[in-house]
């Protein structure tokens, strides 16, 4: 689940000592706070002094503590709307692949591409999904190897 707010384009910015730390305070505010899959209630001061509410919906609030807990690591974060169409070098960076294996996976029909003159392009969705699928596989895979390791001893 991806939501666009203000990202910066793929120069990935690393988070300050700062952002590390109000990202970190930020998010202990919210697990405190946490209701399990409930709504939660964000009460502040605004530019005016004046009380402001926000209600935080359980899928943003998960979001949200995700993104702080990347923040607060001190990892660069580039939010992908799942609608975007990527470039074959963008969803290699995605996939943590080199560009000719993408391509690769692409002729082979591992993941739906289109055409835009002579370039492809790939729905962010569709890297995604292709990226769950390999994780569930590779995850799979390992069980199975755990599996065997433990019947050998």
């Amino acid at each position: 689940m991806t939501v666009t707010a203000f990202a910066r384009q793929s120069d990935a910015h690393l988070p300050s000592e700062r952002e590390q730390a109000v990202a970190n305070q930020l998010r202990q505010i919210l697990a405190a706070q946490s209701l399990g899959d409930a709504e939660q209630r964000l009460r502040f001061l605004d530019n005016q002094k004046q009380p402001a509410e926000i209600v935080l919906t359980a899928g943003l609030s998960h979001l949200l503590m995700e993104l702080l807990r990347h923040i607060g690591r001190g990892d660069a974060v580039t939010l992908v709307p799942v609608s975007q169409m990527l470039t074959t070098q963008q969803a290699a960076d995605i996939l943590n692949v080199s560009r000719p294996f993408l391509i690769s996976l692409l002729d082979r029909g591992d993941i739906p591409f289109t055409t835009v003159g002579r370039h492809r392009r790939i729905r962010a969705e569709h890297i995604f999904a292709y990226q769950q699928k390999r994780d569930t596989r590779r995850d799979k895979a390992l069980a199975e190897l755990t599996a065997l390791d433990a019947e050998n001893l």
